[in-house]
């Protein structure tokens, strides 16, 4: 199996087996729309008690296979980061994904999130991969701010 076709196979598992999925009442949901393609997500970030690490994230929502693999890659990757840590890791891939191609996601930092890797050659796709991000960092703004 070439490695295209591995990272290919991994994002319709994730599309089809999604981690987090579904949403319980509570938290301080982020709500965002892709109106380029219509992909939606509603995802909340859950922290701690002592609210310094992501204990949790939970989400819905209905798109293309690299949305939705997107965020429940994501979910793999970053439950039990510390906040610091998630945001390191957030503008690690936002930078790969904007990228063009020029920044590969490495397997040993990014884990299976390298899946994703050729998604940032397509312009129009890269807000297919970001948007659970985005909602994770908007849901994990507001959840901090309740903190205040």
């Amino acid at each position: 199996m070439s490695l295209d076709a591995l990272y290919q196979q991994i994002i319709l598992d994730h599309n089809k087996k999604r981690v987090g999925f579904g949403l319980n009442a509570g938290g301080f949901p982020s709500h965002q729309y892709n109106p380029t393609c219509g992909d939606e997500i509603t995802l909340t970030v859950r922290l701690s008690d002592d609210g310094t690490t992501i204990s949790g994230i939970e989400w819905e929502g209905k798109g293309c296979s690299i949305s939705q693999a997107s965020a429940s890659l994501m979910v793999s990757e970053v439950v039990g980061m510390t906040i610091p840590e998630f945001e390191e890791f957030a503008n690690g891939f936002r930078e790969a994904m904007r990228s063009r191609g020029q920044i590969a996601l490495g397997e040993e930092e990014f884990g299976d999130l390298a899946a994703l890797s050729g998604v940032s050659k397509f312009v129009a796709r890269v807000k297919c991969a970001m948007l659970a991000w985005v909602a994770a960092e908007d849901s994990l703004a507001l959840t901090r701010e309740s903190l205040n």
